[in-house]
């Protein structure tokens, strides 16, 4: 590592030293501005007392040097292959210039904001708690309670805001500000099973089999009606896999929205479905004041989902829960409630500040990409990016709503942009567009077909380019439509979503004490990163590194190890979206996996 070492002290030395510190009194000009967004209305002027948490992104001064070295170390045919960088080594690639560190120092000194700034570990995020009437000054801007017409949700959010034009090289981006994003699960309807039709999961797997597929395994026939851990191992090829729980693995599953994983219908699954994994359970983490309510009454359909089936498909491999704190919608008459709304960044400031994250995390929650401001959403992926450069592999869902916005009803969805010219387009989703993540869509039924009760969320990104990882993969698709399909309401340039799929409709979960029934690409996420827990279980027992970032693997040499999804679409818009083909599609991605395919694959001797 000395190496690296002195590669990071010569980029240091070399960033340019030309950025000067504003100067006082320095003429403010507009950093971002929007229009008013579609479903929003001014309701009044934000009080002036309220709090706002700001967040002051600095420039990450070597950020293409560190996506250099995540692509590095996460190709199986690159001789640096799963040599993933430590904490240290990522921070001092993102760390600000010394220039950008003075200079914003400077200008909240001005506004006597010298105490009580909290730093993230790399110091290319400060975020201060000030009143609403100083943010006002700070950024020459006015805030208003805004309030979304369907939903009643408010925020306290401004359309434009200035910054002194000798600031603007050294802030990137600043929230809450312009986002107005309505986060949530990418879940559909749960429906809860009477008990005089309650049958366990040992019955329901003494059903018929069928042949699932060109995969050729063998699966209960009961699997095309109810989705336990025993259906999924047999669908994916993982039967009488068992990891061996060493304490080099993890795995972890966030939670938001006041959403509480109950331990109680953890055990109660585990009894029904993984007996072995009875009185196992998982690590807690709160953040910012995340609670772990368990009251089986307050028990979270989504986070009881996500545990249990992430945890089910992995145990006894090591298991976190993280509960970040903050539930839309709020009152923001209340003069001590801050809301901002942001939970990522809650999330990625907590879990970047660990020594040693879980190896795979799974996420079942996402904003349209429009509802979230470039700016942001671009700070947001580099702060994944940093996650996967240390060897941490990042699942989620694709969403639920096909090429569409949030109306549940795909015939009826609006899919206008935000950008002022309400143009019909496609909505693609964030989190699931960065590319520095997997993007996990959804299946159902035994053969296989994308689902179909809901739609699987797929497209193309507005706001990233194309990796080259997904180039070959993605071109191949778009050469395959016919001339002219769906012109201009999609970015035939942008990332492709999703990555890969799995199962996600009439999952057996516990909730309430009760089994529930429930669906979604929230199922398919931590499905996944549940099998992917079990590959880095080989990786370790081969004296291998974990896998990390997963997606220039899977585009390559591990392409052939997914089972091929060709039936099925993902309407929206008043369209029947994209079709699913051979090879990648934006509705299942590359398919759903073969786990002993794969494993084979990153346990040969010819991969690092």
């Amino acid at each position: 590592m000395r190496i690296f070492a002195k590669l990071i002290t010569t980029l240091l030395l070399a960033a340019s030293s030309s950025l000067a510190a504003p100067s006082k009194g320095c003429a403010y000009k507009v950093k971002e501005e929007i229009n008013p967004p579609r479903g929003w209305t001014k309701h009044a002027s934000a009080p002036a007392d309220h709090l706002i948490s700001l967040r002051f992104g600095l420039p990450q001064e070597n950020f293409r040097t560190l996506e250099k070295h995540l692509y590095e170390v996460s190709d199986p045919a690159h001789s640096r292959y799963g040599q993933h960088l430590s904490k240290e080594e990522v921070e001092a690639l993102v760390t600000p210039h010394p220039d950008s560190l003075s200079a914003v120092n400077n200008w909240l000194a001005g506004f006597n904001l010298k105490e009580d700034l909290n730093r993230s570990p790399a110091k290319d995020w400060v975020t201060i708690k000030v009143p609403v009437s100083l943010a006002e000054k700070m950024l020459d801007t006015k805030y208003y309670i805004w309030r979304h017409t369907e939903s009643g949700d408010e925020l306290v959010r401004t359309t434009s805001y200035s910054l002194p034009i000798d600031l603007h090289d050294h802030i990137e981006v600043v929230q809450p500000t312009t986002i107005f994003g309505r986060f949530r699960p990418a879940k559909s309807t749960i429906s809860f099973i009477e008990d005089g039709d309650t049958v366990s999961a040992s019955d329901l797997s003494n059903a018929e089999k069928i042949v699932a597929g060109e995969s050729g395994v063998t699966v209960d026939a009961s699997c095309n009606t109810t989705i336990t851990v025993t259906c999924l191992k047999q669908l994916y090829n993982a039967v009488g896999v068992v990891p061996s729980g060493d304490s080099r693995n993890s795995i972890g599953v966030t939670g938001y929205l006041e959403q509480f994983a109950n331990i109680q219908d953890l055990q109660s699954f585990f009894a029904d479905q993984v007996p072995a994994a009875v009185n196992s359970t998982f690590k807690f983490e709160s953040v910012v004041g995340g609670l772990n309510t368990q009251n089986l009454s307050q028990a979270g359909d989504e986070a009881n989902l996500d545990v249990q089936f992430a945890f089910g498909i992995s145990n006894p491999v090591p298991a976190t829960f993280f509960s970040t704190a903050g539930r839309p919608p709020f009152n923001p008459d209340v003069r001590t409630t801050t809301n901002t709304n942001e939970p990522y960044s809650d999330w990625l400031d907590f879990i970047l500040k660990q020594e040693n994250p879980p190896h795979v995390i799974s996420t079942s929650y996402g904003d349209d990409e429009q509802t979230v401001p470039q700016s942001f959403a671009n700070r947001v992926c580099a702060g994944f990016a940093q996650l996967g450069a240390r060897g941490v592999t990042l699942t989620f869902s694709s969403g639920d709503n096909g090429v569409g916005d949030g109306d549940a009803n795909p015939a009826t969805q609006k899919c206008i942009t935000n950008d002022g010219r309400n143009a019909t387009r496609f909505i693609p989703l964030f989190p699931a567009g960065c590319p520095f993540v997997t993007s996990v869509g959804g299946t159902a039924s035994v053969p296989e077909v994308a689902v179909s009760r809901f739609f699987s969320g797929g497209g193309f990104s507005d706001y990233f380019a194309r990796p080259l990882y997904q180039e070959v993969a993605v071109s191949q698709y778009l050469a395959s439509l016919p001339k002219g399909t769906y012109a201009g309401l999609f970015n035939p340039h942008g990332r492709g979503i999703p990555d890969v799929a799995a199962q996600s409709d009439r999952f057996r979960i516990f909730l309430g004490g009760r089994i529930a029934s429930i669906g979604g690409t929230s199922a398919a996420s931590p499905t996944f990163a549940g099998f992917v827990a079990l590959l880095n279980d080989a990786r370790i027992k081969a004296h291998k590194p974990p896998l990390g970032f997963l997606n220039p693997l899977i585009y390559s040499i591990g392409a052939s190890t997914f089972n091929d999804i060709t039936v099925g679409h993902n309407s929206g818009c008043g369209t029947t979206g994209f079709n699913v083909t051979k090879g990648w599609d934006p509705v299942t991605g590359l398919g759903t996996l073969n786990f002993e395919k794969l494993k084979d694959v990153i346990t040969s001797p010819f991969v690092l």
